[in-house]
């Protein structure tokens, strides 16, 4: 399978992809552990069904050192305990965050509560940001027809 469109090569989409990676590169600097990115990310994609990203932040995280064990039970994070406190918080952020319009309320207060007990006020930025980022990169590749499988870690890093 062929992408429908190259996100990187073609010259209206070129530009906005180079600062499109160059934000996902200040946010994997910020204070915000990168286990929890590595998290967050591959959680949003799973919800969106996109198969690129949930390949590319698996590979990410395994190669950052995160157990395979551990991300096999993102999905079912809530019931499984092999997660933190702050892990928890940002993965439900996550989840109201990406589930937009299945909620109607958006991210609730309790949830955004809940989660400013473990990251500060940057770290909360950092963290809406990653989401958002996540999110609009999970529809690019959906839109156009990624193909999944090639990705080697650090490749758009």
């Amino acid at each position: 399978m062929e992408a429908r469109l190259n996100l990187m090569t073609n010259p209206a989409t070129g530009k906005l992809m180079k600062h499109f990676i160059a934000m996902h590169r200040i946010i994997s600097e910020s204070s915000v552990p990168a286990t929890t990115q590595h998290l967050v990310t591959l959680r949003a994609s799973q919800i969106n069904g996109c198969s690129v990203c949930t390949d590319m932040h698996s590979k990410d995280a395994l190669h950052a050192g995160e157990t395979q064990d551990r991300l096999n039970l993102v999905a079912a994070w809530r019931e499984a305990g092999a997660f933190t406190e702050a892990e928890r918080a940002a993965l439900e952020l996550t989840e109201q965050g990406t589930r937009v319009a299945d909620a109607a309320g958006g991210v609730s207060d309790d949830v955004w509560a809940n989660a400013a007990k473990y990251y500060d006020e940057d770290q909360l930025a950092t963290l809406v940001c990653l989401i958002s980022l996540i999110n609009t990169a999970n529809r690019l590749n959906i839109i156009v027809q990624q193909p999944v499988g090639n990705y080697q870690p650090g490749m758009l890093h």
